[in-house]
Parts: structure tokens; C-alpha cells; sequence
């Protein structure tokens, strides 16, 4: 987490090479704490505009959510987090997730969908957004 701007708005860095393998037997519950524990973090932090920064590289296609999850996350965010929510921007998009997002396009609305930004290095972050207070764990920068 890091902030930007005058009023110290949040930066959500959210990095999916540390989410759980699929293959996991209590894959599902711990998902499911997961989602929970990120909701009522965005809760107590967000209280302004806010972004959030989806690191997707050095994520093996095991440890990235599902589908499911993801439509359940964007449906249980509550109105005044997706309308504070200025940018959503996924760094090393992959063809997985750019297919993700083409494939529920229409199931969103259009507003979220324009926030959504594909950055292709971590040199075109740091032009978007103030690095100094983002933290980029180690196996991304590599």
C-alpha cells in the first residue's frame, strides 16, 4: 500500500504471485477468508479516491483467481468503493487475464471498465504513478 496526491490517497498494490495454488485441498476456504480480509481492509483504508495496482507478473496460471472469485469480488465491493476507485491498473497483463477481462466486458459496467489500464513494464508504472511509496516485491522486479 502506498499513497499519492495532496490528501494521501491510497495505492492498493495487490500481487497474485502470492495468492494461494489452486491446487491446494482447502483452496476454496482460504479464497474465500481472502476475499473477506481484502474487503474489510478497502474498508477501513479507503476513505477518498483510491487505485489499485495488480502485479501479474511471475504468477504461475495455478495461483491466479478464478473467474468466480473475481466476479464475486466486484459484486460484493460495495457502490462507494467502486466509485472511489480512479484506476485499476494490472501490470504484466497476461493473454489469461486480458481474455478475462474481454470475455466479462459486458457484464460490468462501463464506467469500471474504463478504469481498467494494462501497463506493460514497471518503467510505465512509475510514469503513472508515484513509486516512492509502493513497494514491488523482488521476483516481479527480476
Amino acid at each position: 500500500t502506498g499513497y499519492y496526491g495532496d490528501g494521501l490517497n491510497a495505492i492498493i498494490v495487490f500481487a497474485a504471485c502470492f495468492l494461494p495454488d489452486s491446487s491446494r485441498t482447502d483452496y476454496n476456504y482460504v479464497m474465500e477468508n481472502l476475499f473477506l480480509y481484502v474487503i474489510s481492509t478497502l474498508e477501513l483504508m479507503v476513505a477518498e479516491d483510491y487505485m489499485i495496482v495488480y502485479l501479474n507478473g511471475a504468477t504461475p496460471r495455478r495461483r491466479m483467481p478464478g473467474l468466480g472469485w473475481l466476479k464475486k469480488c466486484y459484486q460484493m465491493i460495495d457502490h462507494r468503493l467502486r466509485k472511489n476507485l480512479k484506476s485499476f491498473i494490472i501490470v504484466h497483463p497476461s493473454w489469461f487475464i486480458r481474455t478475462i477481462l474481454a470475455v466479462t466486458r459486458p457484464f460490468i459496467s462501463s464506467k469500471f471498465s474504463s478504469k481498467i489500464q494494462y501497463v506493460n513494464t514497471l518503467a510505465e508504472l512509475r510514469e503513472m504513478i508515484p513509486m516512492e511509496y509502493v513497494h514491488i516485491p523482488d521476483n516481479i522486479v527480476k
